[in-house]
């Protein structure tokens, strides 16, 4: 299985007086929305019937969230629910991914014994996907997977670019996944997001989850958008109560919070840009993502095991194809935590590690 950020429940060796910082998992630093933890204690009542299988009211509240029919969406027991169940229900022979990439893509689609071609992105061009991809869809390959901004990266992928993928996809039969779970956190996403489309390519599904923008990680909610076939088959492949009721209100009373989607990406913009600058002062190589999370390259490959005993967590990112024990991820998060990095990599710097 493939490792993942956010384990704060391993033994960790932390000095006396060090509370634990988790920079490996990338959640909204500004946590769960007020009203989506008060709908939580508010509906206690509801937790001893049965959930919705349907979730008439959450596919609402998602679809003009989302300006979508209802119809249109299928909820899940977050993103990763989705994946595993789109391979499940499609079994696909040959799937498209970038490398690096989120991967749970290409995890799924091998449950179901499909072959994964793995598409590398330069570092030279800052990892960025572009008309090499689009080229690298081939006759025979069903479907593709894109993660806009991409993970773990945080680069963006310009409208045009995936365009141009949705119709070759068309052309060859291919299905498009375009996963947009981190795209709320971009000032622009209206420049960027595919929901315009869907409609146009119903070969086209669209992955997004509350579990970044609204620090839902441990109530597991997700959505399909799709206008095509596929999404009838992957809600059918799911068991009946996929979303629990707790997850479900939650979700509703998240969606409802003035103002949130646009106040996280604000925030979490002008934190970035702080750390960034912070990282390159110190000397290491960063690639300059767009979103609550950034990418970089240091010469210390004991870097992690470093900033443990300062109850610091970075994402070891050894394990993306195309990345190496050179590579490592940080989330973006308050400015207090962020200088809490910073000084820490700061006082290893000063023992004469070289970063």
């Amino acid at each position: 299985m493939k490792a993942h950020g956010g384990d704060i429940y391993a033994p960790y060796a932390i000095e006396p007086g060090r509370s634990l910082l988790d920079l490996s998992a990338n959640i909204n630093p500004l946590g769960m929305p007020p009203r989506a933890k008060e709908a939580i204690v508010a509906h206690i009542g509801d937790y001893e019937a049965y959930p919705d299988t349907e979730q008439r009211s959450l596919r609402a509240a998602i679809g003009r969230w989302e300006g979508v029919a209802p119809e249109h969406v299928c909820c899940g027991s977050g993103a990763a629910d989705l994946i595993f169940r789109l391979a499940w229900a499609l079994r696909p022979k040959r799937a498209l991914v970038a490398a690096p990439t989120f991967s749970e893509y290409a995890a799924a689609m091998k449950t179901v014994g499909c072959a994964v071609a793995e598409h590398p992105l330069r570092q030279d061009r800052d990892f960025d996907l572009g008309a090499d991809f689009v080229e690298a869809v081939t006759p025979g390959t069903e479907l593709v997977f894109v993660c806009n901004p991409n993970n773990p990266t945080g680069r963006l992928v310009e409208r045009e670019t995936l365009l141009a993928l949705a119709r070759r996809c068309r052309e060859l039969g291919a299905l498009l996944v375009v996963d947009e779970c981190f795209l709320d956190f971009v000032p622009a996403a209206a420049d960027y997001t595919m929901k315009p489309y869907l409609k146009e390519y119903d070969n086209l599904l669209i992955l997004r989850a509350f579990t970044k923008l609204f620090a839902m990680a441990g109530l597991r909610l997700g959505y399909l958008l799709s206008a095509g076939p596929a999404l009838k088959a992957v809600r059918a492949c799911g068991q009946p109560w996929c979303v629990s009721t707790v997850a479900a209100v939650c979700g509703e009373a998240a969606l409802a919070e003035p103002g949130w989607r646009e106040k996280s990406a604000a925030f979490v913009a002008a934190e970035r840009e702080r750390l960034l600058r912070g990282l390159r002062e110190l000397g290491l190589e960063v690639v300059e993502g767009a979103v609550n999370y950034l990418l970089f390259h240091s010469r210390d490959t004991a870097l992690y095991e470093r900033l443990l005993p300062y109850g610091i967590l970075l994402r070891r990112c050894s394990n993306f194809t195309g990345l190496d024990e050179h590579w490592y991820r940080t989330a973006v998060r308050t400015r207090e935590e962020n200088e809490r990095l910073l000084s820490a990599l700061g006082e290893i710097k000063e023992r004469g590690v070289e970063l």
